[in-house]
């Protein structure tokens, strides 16, 4: 069973910076593509940035793309988020998920998922 742990969560102001990281443990995770999404209340989860076992293969949403950056260490187990020019619009639960299918990954099918860490952005 794969477990999915994230942090790095927290307040900033907008235009500020924040780094989310997801230890994975439980499984060699290398082999599985990998993504974070975000929601907030009342609104769908949506996949915000993914990308494949080896990093081969990278998606972005429009809303974050040239702000984030999302990589990998799979010697570490980890998946991180390098948020910046935060925007309240960011505000958001950002949780991390991994799936051996890349095809499925961005579509929530059959992920497995971390509990999720806030992100808020004050304006």
């Amino acid at each position: 069973e794969v477990q999915l742990v994230e942090s790095g969560g927290g307040l900033v102001q907008a235009g500020g910076s924040l780094r989310l990281s997801c230890a994975a443990s439980g499984y060699d995770i290398s082999s599985f593509a990998m993504a974070w999404f975000r929601q907030v209340p009342g609104k769908e989860r949506e996949g915000i940035a993914g990308l494949t076992s080896q990093s081969s293969l990278i998606h972005y949403d429009d809303s974050v793309k040239g702000r984030f950056n999302i990589s990998r260490d799979n010697t570490k187990n980890t998946l991180y988020l390098q948020m910046t020019n935060l925007k309240s619009d960011d505000t958001a639960m950002y949780c991390c998920a991994a799936n051996p299918r890349w095809s499925f990954l961005l579509r929530g099918v059959d992920n497995y998922w971390g509990q999720g860490t806030q992100v808020t952005v004050s304006s």
